[in-house]
């Protein structure tokens, strides 16, 4: 098949381009600007056409050769110029989703699925990672660029897939997957589901679509299934593998656990490998001394990653850039002892996205009012003076983590290759 992916430069798309390259079809496709994932198609040899997406682009590719599938973000709006001309020149469109369950079920692959409001993508890496370091062929879909493969495979020697598989636009629903694996559970995104029992109800048909879910006392508790098979694990069954922090541990739980119910391969080798992963890019990535990325921005992810981070030291500062102001409307009383382990808090305007033009833009004051002393908290721009602290504390000695789902990363990506 020709196919043609719209926004390639995403997590979900950019990784789904590549895995069809691999099964054997054409690929190429469109962004708006560039990235880590359209570095990675560009050193693939996939072609990505960087610019406004006025449908120029897609036109002459139909014009070389007829493209037989339109695949694209869930974010991309019912006007975008190449959605419209897609379905005027009447080629099959769909998320990703729909292609990526035809592949699945194309290879004949038994679907490994990671799901879960926090944690997924380290937890899919770790799988990977783990396969790999096994020697066992695998194919995959991980929401990252990795540091050790492709984000996005497909290997014809493989009998399993593992897959991210977002709840977003009830993205997961899709599947109906050979074992599933359940990170962590707690209400999100609320633009897709209004109501915490959607989200709820969600998880649950999501179990009964599986053959088998691995998952966490507490999360069953949350989710409260009904005629679906389950693996649970009670709180003290967290491994005691040597992995900094201690949801990492509870995600490399998950990770021993699955491949011993798939009899894949023994416990402790399992263990092995994951002793030695590398992480995946944003997920606690070091980008310098004492300076790390994280991609969290839900209040149970920054209390874990700041208990990952104090492992590491005793003084921590963080930078935080809230993510979608919809969320911050939802979770600003949450918002309570999730920073109490950081010395120093540089909080930043909320990143937009997917927002609603009715609702009031929540400022970095409002969302820190109700902290833990918070007094530590320093409100914060994208300016000198706070990349000036930023050096000043790591040149200290201190870790410094900026955390967020926005452009954070980016900007001290930024002014670290300047």
């Amino acid at each position: 098949m020709n196919i043609y992916f719209s926004g390639m430069g995403g997590v979900g798309i950019g990784p789904l381009a590549e895995i069809a390259k691999d099964a054997g079809h054409r690929v190429q496709g469109s962004d708006l600007s560039e990235g880590l994932v359209t570095d990675e198609l560009f050193q693939r040899g996939i072609i990505v056409n960087i610019g406004p997406q006025t449908g120029v682009f897609l036109q002459a590719c139909h014009d070389a050769k007829p493209i037989d599938w339109f695949v694209h973000t869930s974010a991309l709006p019912d006007d975008h110029p190449e959605l419209v001309l897609a379905k005027k020149l009447g080629i099959r469109t769909a998320k990703r989703d729909e292609l990526l369950a035809h592949i699945i079920k194309e290879k004949k692959l038994k679907l490994i699925a990671v799901a879960g409001t926090h944690g997924k993508t380290t937890t899919t890496g770790m799988v990977v990672w783990a396969f790999k370091q096994l020697g066992i062929p695998v194919s995959y879909s991980v929401g990252s660029t990795l540091s050790f493969g492709p984000s996005g495979l497909f290997d014809p020697k493989s009998e399993y897939f593992v897959y991210e598989c977002d709840e977003y636009d009830r993205n997961f629903l899709h599947f109906a997957p050979h074992v599933s694996l359940l990170t962590s559970v707690d209400y999100d995104h609320p633009d897709t589901y209004p109501l915490e029992a959607e989200y709820q109800a969600a998880f649950r048909l999501f179990m009964q679509q599986s053959k088998q879910t691995i998952l966490w006392r507490s999360d069953a508790a949350y989710i409260r299934p009904t005629d679906a098979k389950s693996w649970i694990l009670e709180p003290d069954a967290v491994s005691d593998i040597a992995l900094p922090g201690e949801h990492n541990r509870r995600n490399a739980t998950l990770v021993l656990e699955v491949f011993e119910y798939l009899n894949l391969a023994d416990s402790g080798s399992v263990a092995d490998a994951l002793v030695s992963f590398p992480g995946t890019d944003r997920r606690f990535e070091k980008l310098a001394d004492n300076l790390y990325s994280d991609y969290g921005h839900h209040p149970t992810e920054i209390e874990a990653t700041l208990q990952l981070a104090r492992e590491l030291s005793k003084k921590v500062v963080l930078v935080y850039q809230p993510h979608q102001n919809r969320r911050q409307h939802r979770i600003k009383d949450d918002y309570k002892d999730q920073f109490r382990l950081a010395e120093t808090v540089y909080w930043l305007p909320t990143y937009l996205s997917r927002e609603d033009p009715d609702e009031e833009i929540l400022t970095p004051r409002q969302l820190s009012a109700g902290i833990t002393n918070a007094k530590k908290v320093r409100i914060a721009e994208f300016d000198g003076k706070l990349w000036q602290a930023i050096q000043t504390a790591s040149s200290n000695g201190k870790l410094v983590l900026a955390m967020g789902a926005g452009t954070i990363d980016s900007w001290i990506r930024e002014r670290l290759q300047s």
